[in-house]
């Protein structure tokens, strides 16, 4: 059996520009062939950047997303793309995980998510910030 492909817009494109404007509508999902049962998704990068609202220097840090899907899995070069469009978005670490939930939660629905910030110190203090959804 294959898996339904067919509402991929990203997935397989060479040369796709990369956003500059945060965008939630830039996340794809595909059906879960597995939604009778639980298991977990976990999908980390160490290249994510935002600026400080208020200094505008960057704040690089690690996402990682971990969920137990329903009917839809995220697909992962959308979630690149997403959180890429952060680059140039000034926004306070805990506003950027929890708005990053937020977005992925209505994108697929899934039956839990934690998505977890990790950055880097800036001023000597790193900051760790983690928020979750359950249904």
């Amino acid at each position: 059996m294959r898996d339904d492909t067919s509402n991929l817009q990203l997935l397989g494109k060479t040369g796709s520009e990369y956003p500059t404007d945060v965008d939630p509508d830039i996340l794809e999902t595909f059906p879960n062939r597995f939604s009778e049962r639980d298991y977990e998704v976990s999908m980390v990068t160490d290249e994510f950047t935002s600026l400080c609202p208020v200094t505008g220097q960057p704040d690089y840090g690690t996402i990682e997303v971990r969920y137990v899907p329903d009917k839809e899995c995220v697909e992962s070069k959308s979630l690149k793309f997403y959180l890429f469009s952060y680059r140039q978005e000034p926004t306070f670490m805990e506003t950027v995980v929890n708005r990053i939930l937020d977005d992925l939660v209505q994108k697929c629905r899934p039956r839990k998510m934690t998505v977890t910030g990790k950055f880097r110190a800036r001023g000597g203090i790193a900051i760790d910030v983690s928020a979750s959804y359950d249904i």
